[in-house]
């Protein structure tokens, strides 16, 4: 492989020069920088960009660390990101898996946006007592080089299940998402909070996965336990989406008349379902590009608060009053 010793002793230069010339430096003259980028051509010179990061103590690199790349949810929040750090002249490296948890202590990254449950809380602290920049999507933690962006899940549980009451309907079940889920949690303890709030509901609670199999699932319980018009909260819409499938395919009950639905995230393919999803709105690609937008003023040491993505309620024929 030619280094950049190479290219110097050809162009009879110091390899300070050669490093001024590749990188624009006005310490080199036009002509010199020329000859030595003739050179490095000529050679089929690749400057080692470890090396140049080491040296510069910055990658202009920022990763995003996922639990999966399953399902519609993950497309819009990424793009948000992305415009975002190019706008700014940094790269985004998307990242899942434990193995790739090492980035951080290796510093091929500057700094990371969190959404991953494989990451524990004390993990992530190390890092951050370790100068590491983080944002997180999917916990609450208290360190000063964590910034928090996180979505409204109790208000927007709060708008679904007022929905369904303000609709008359008094037996309610709620699909949950996998058990580590932040998002899950905190839109189920919403949920719990109003049913205790209204003694007279009859209130059920699924198991599910953020997924359309656990969404399936729930749908045959449902239907094997079907006596009247039920309520149903899928807290996301991937679920949603999955119950509508089986309840269409496989039985004879009618989304909005037997079974009334409700979802979360209103991702695209909610749009295209009849009768239409009600569901939880907020924009995904405006919560990516704030997390980037935060996590670039932690990396240039400017001040920052934690910040919240507001959601709101979009209404559907899923859900009809009784």
């Amino acid at each position: 492989m030619v280094s950049i010793k190479d290219v110097a002793k050809k162009a009879g230069v110091s390899i300070s020069t050669v490093s001024y010339a590749l990188n624009g430096s006005d310490k080199v003259t036009d002509k010199t920088t020329a000859k030595i980028m003739a050179i490095a051509n000529e050679l089929n010179y690749v400057p080692n960009a470890a090396a140049r990061s080491l040296k510069r103590q910055q990658t202009r690199n920022v990763g995003i660390f996922l639990t999966d790349f399953g399902g519609n949810f993950y497309g819009d929040l990424l793009q948000g990101v992305k415009e975002d750090l190019k706008q700014k002249g940094y790269a985004l490296v998307v990242c899942s898996g434990t193995q790739s948890h090492r980035m951080l202590p290796e510093r091929m990254i500057d700094g990371a946006i969190i959404l991953d449950e494989t990451f524990s809380n004390e993990e992530l602290l190390k890092h951050a007592d370790r100068g590491h920049k983080l944002v997180v999507l999917d916990r609450e933690l208290n360190h000063p080089n964590i910034n928090q962006v996180l979505l409204d899940n109790k208000a927007g549980a709060a708008l679904a299940m007022e929905y369904l009451l303000e609709q008359g309907h008094d037996k309610i079940y709620a699909v949950s998402g996998p058990p580590g889920s932040y998002d899950s949690m905190r839109r189920l303890h919403a949920v719990r909070t109003i049913v205790e709030r209204n003694k007279h509901l009859e209130y059920s609670e699924i198991a599910g996965d953020f997924d359309k199999p656990g969404g399936e699932a729930a749908a045959k319980q449902i239907a094997e336990e079907y006596a009247r018009p039920v309520a149903v909260f899928c807290l996301n819409d991937e679920m949603a989406i999955g119950l509508y499938n089986y309840i269409t395919t496989n039985t004879s009950l009618v989304i909005g008349e037997h079974i009334h639905l409700v979802g979360f995230d209103n991702i695209e393919l909610t749009r295209y379902v009849q009768p239409r999803l009600a569901t939880i709105d907020y924009s995904m690609r405006k919560w990516g590009a704030l997390a980037s937008e935060q996590l670039l003023k932690m990396l240039s040491g400017e001040p920052v608060d934690h910040e919240r993505i507001y959601v709101s309620l979009v209404k559907g024929a899923s859900v009809n009053p009784l």
